[in-house]
């Protein structure tokens, strides 16, 4: 098919396609309409890309990662369970990607699981506001930037979790779900990554690596790319 025609023939389907539930759209997919699978990109690409792109720290391989995620994806489409959101089924790809990732090249040696010294079993992540004056507003981004150092100074797996929780803001359950571990599991290790985070953010441990963006800016669009629609396409092509 020409490309002209196939552009064409994509926004004649995206009216009718926009309108569909994730899971219709899979429905739809599975029953030989691939041309829908479109849509489903459309839809997750930009989170998928932040949460990657927040995972493994790296632009370019998290555009690939995304890429091949969709891929994967489209290949087990018939195996997904409609019992299960489609973003949670989607980000269990992408998190066991990410985690594989940074298993081969940033082989972690802390225990997940083992007490960390300190915990008072109230310990919450406050993430910052926007603020209304320019001083507020400074402070915010000093925040901001020290809460997403500490974050990615966290072992992957917990980073993995404060991510799908705070960014994401999946349930636990779908978190679960996502990670493959018992909801008992999820919710220590989150309330661990949490207190880790307050000991990074209060400069308690020393030597972690300083520079990066918050999880919440790149949500509002102001660090995570803004070409990334443009940049997976040429990479489909």
């Amino acid at each position: 098919m020409p490309k002209e025609e196939m552009i064409g023939s994509n926004r004649m389907l995206a009216p009718c396609a926009s309108e569909l539930s994730d899971g219709q759209v899979v429905r739809a997919v599975v029953a030989g309409n691939s041309d829908l699978f479109e849509e489903l990109i459309k839809r997750h690409q930009k989170p998928l890309v932040n949460f990657l792109y927040r995972m493994v720290g790296d632009l370019d391989l998290a555009l690939d990662m995304a890429q091949d995620v969709f891929t994967k994806a489209f290949v087990a489409l018939k195996r997904y369970d409609e019992r299960f959101r489609f973003t949670t089924w989607l980000y269990r790809i992408a998190s066991n990607n990410a985690i594989d990732h940074l298993r081969r090249h940033r082989p972690v040696t802390v225990s997940l699981d083992q007490p960390l010294p300190g915990g008072d079993g109230e310990m919450t992540l406050e993430m910052p506001s926007r603020s209304a004056t320019p001083a507020q507003e400074l402070e915010f981004r000093e925040t901001a930037r020290r809460l997403s150092e500490a974050v990615k100074a966290l072992p992957p797996a917990y980073r993995q979790l404060i991510l799908l929780r705070h960014v994401q803001h999946l349930r636990y359950d779908e978190i679960a779900e996502v990670s493959g571990l018992p909801l008992g599991t999820v919710k220590n290790r989150i309330f661990r990554a949490r207190a880790l985070l307050r000991r990074l953010l209060d400069g308690e441990e020393e030597g972690e690596p300083r520079a990066a963006a918050s999880l919440e800016a790149g949500r509002r669009g102001g660090n995570a790319p803004r070409c990334i629609g443009r940049r997976a396409s040429r990479r489909r092509q």
